[in-house]
């Protein structure tokens, strides 16, 4: 049984990076899932993002907001499981408009230290950041062929200047050094150089207002670094990039976009790996960097196109 909840655990968190918000299961599945959150509530693995809602028996579908039904459940006999982020806290006080970024003349060194000292000099980016950080603009090479760029900082991100430093860093850096590369070849960053406000020990979504108004000095690094490829990390990231609205990242995943005039590629947060932990979440983003290595012009073994089958 606990093999089975814990296959039931793994594709929900799959569906809700795939932006689904409810499935319908049986009460014999939601009672196990119930006893299965409250034993991992002390894990490492984060249960609390997971909200159980029942419905009555009766309610149809629609009623319901399910988006489909198992074929092993019998009409009428479902309930809702709804999964939802944990709601995002507002913030102190309305933003100002995004900032104009006018970087000097120079070369990339000189550029990006004129980039940071905009964003550490700005009055809402101190306002946001913790005491004990600066301001995350990224790491790398400033002179990378490969970007990557997620939405805000983790739990522990952000320390020291690095963007991913926590076990979602570890499973990005493992996808980096996969592909052939090193870490200090590519340049990895996120949109919002700070961690979003209530975000103490679960990382939450960043809001659309933190996002309009970092963007432009994401978009300052990307012209500083002008790299060849781009790959944005989760859906947040694939709204803002894309500039359009993106429910679900399947629609929008492993399929080439472009970014400024840069071949940009969508695919799932490391953070979606890390929870999900199966060969089958990992292989979805592995055949996105495969595309990835292949316009890069990288070499792939056979050994390295059958990671995770």
């Amino acid at each position: 049984m606990r093999a089975v909840l814990q296959a039931i655990s793994d594709e929900l968190l799959r569906l809700k990076a795939e932006g689904e918000t409810t499935v319908p299961v049986t009460e014999e599945t939601l009672r196990g899932l119930r006893s299965l959150v409250k034993a991992r509530a002390t894990a490492t693995r984060p249960a609390e993002d997971l909200v159980v809602q029942t419905q009555a028996s009766s309610a149809s579908p629609a009623e319901s907001g399910a988006a489909f039904r198992s074929a092993r459940t019998p009409p009428g006999e479902a309930a809702a499981i709804a999964v939802k982020s944990l709601a995002p806290p507002a913030l102190a006080a309305a933003l100002p408009p995004p900032p104009v970024v006018a970087l000097p003349d120079g070369d990339k060194a000189a550029r990006w230290a004129a980039l940071r000292a905009a964003v550490a000099a700005d009055p809402v980016c101190t306002q946001l950041l913790k005491k004990e950080r600066v301001p995350v603009l990224g790491s790398g090479a400033l002179d990378a062929r490969v970007m990557f760029i997620g939405d805000a900082l983790g739990s522990a991100a952000g320390l020291d200047g690095d963007p991913f430093l926590d076990p979602v860093g570890d499973v990005l850096g493992k996808m980096i050094r996969a592909m052939g590369l090193k870490t200090a070849e590519v340049y990895v960053c996120n949109l919002v150089p700070w961690r979003p406000p209530g975000a103490d020990e679960d990382k939450r979504v960043v809001s659309q207002a933190e996002l309009d108004y970092a963007m432009a000095f994401a978009r300052a690094a990307v012209d500083i670094v002008n790299p060849g490829l781009i790959v944005g990390l989760g859906l947040t990231a694939a709204q803002a990039l894309l500039a359009e609205k993106v429910t679900k990242l399947p629609d929008v995943r492993s399929t080439w976009r472009e970014l400024a005039g840069r071949s940009l590629m969508i695919t799932y947060h490391p953070s979606y790996v890390l929870q999900s932990k199966s060969n089958r979440s990992k292989r979805a983003v592995w055949e996105d960097l495969l595309q990835v290595m292949e316009r890069a012009e990288l070499p792939i073994s056979d050994k390295q196109r059958g990671y995770f089958l």
